[in-house]
């Protein structure tokens, strides 16, 4: 009896040292102020190597934000290849990597294309990355390379060395000799795609489409010209239908754009003259790295998902 009552003894001590069960899980929020503590979020989205064991979904907005069920573009299609692999950025939403296989094939179809070579799209869980891109955060964002690919089976090393090729002159005031019609129209497909929010490009780009489109200029909208932007072209897309975590773009002003680009090019080809500092404004502060806590809460759950 006395050695049953020492063995009952034994195992209500070790019940009351045991760890918390299920019922005192770490909630999401807790998570976040733990995960916030130890450092900015870009550490620890950028060292998920898988994406999260979720249904499919943006949070947040494009530059701050996560995406839970990301799916992965194959490192090698019929018709494109991931670049740059050692960055695992070749993540996104399905509709992202639905669109990228959809626009390759139209690439594949233009003379002296086999289909498209595609940069960074996201990280597996999106979230701010450890370096290069503010946005590509929710899976909605894709870089598209200028070079036209003339095969597709470049080896893993192939693929880290290898350079795209930059269309731009005069500081991105005109296009190059590199530029050609499959670039146009490459572009122009893009930026028809209902899917399709707004793509980014280099000035020169968006007025030599203005100068040569010749039918419905409607598409030219979406296109609007940015700094960089002349090794690939970034295609944004809309929130998916139902996706109500996710912070949409806001709609291109109206008209076709091509004022403004040509605004763009003046002021590149001759400056305005830099306005003068005020002595009495405060210095800007250096841009603080996001936490976690930054973030939409649901990013607490896609990062600690398995």
């Amino acid at each position: 009896m006395r050695f049953i009552r020492h063995i009952t003894l034994a195992a209500l001590l070790l019940a009351a040292c045991a760890p918390a069960q299920d019922s005192r899980r770490t909630t999401p929020a807790a998570f976040a102020n733990k995960a916030a503590a130890s450092g900015p979020a870009k550490q620890l989205f950028g060292a998920k190597r898988s994406a999260s064991a979720q249904r499919p979904a943006p949070f947040g907005s494009y530059a701050k934000g996560c995406v839970a069920g990301a799916a992965q573009l194959p490192e090698t299609g019929p018709t494109w290849q991931a670049m740059r692999l050692s960055r695992n950025r070749n993540w996104g939403h399905p509709e992202t990597i639905g669109f990228i296989s959809d626009l390759s094939r139209v690439a594949a179809r233009m003379p002296g294309w086999q289909g498209l070579y595609v940069g960074d799209i996201s990280q597996p869980r999106g979230g701010p990355m450890l370096s290069g891109h503010r946005s590509h955060q929710i899976g909605l964002d894709a870089d598209i390379w200028m070079l036209p690919p003339e095969r597709l089976d470049l080896s893993r090393e192939a693929r880290e060395n290898i350079s795209s090729i930059s269309l731009r002159r005069s500081n991105g005031a005109y296009v190059n000799s590199n530029w050609s019609a499959q670039h146009h129209a490459i572009l122009k497909a893009a930026a028809e795609d209902p899917r399709v929010a707004r793509i980014f490009v280099f000035p020169g780009a968006k007025v030599k489409m203005c100068d040569t489109e010749t039918g419905d200029r409607s598409y030219l909208r979406k296109i609007r010209p940015w700094w960089g932007h002349h090794y690939h072209f970034h295609v944004r897309l809309n929130c998916p239908r139902g996706a109500r975590g996710c912070v949409d773009q806001a709609p291109p002003p109206p008209g076709d754009g091509c004022d403004d680009a040509r605004q763009w090019v003046a002021d590149i080809l001759d400056p305005p003259p830099p306005k003068p500092a005020d002595p009495n404004a405060p210095k800007p502060k250096p841009r603080r790295d996001y936490t976690l806590t930054d973030l939409p809460q649901q990013c607490a759950a896609v990062l600690s998902s398995d």
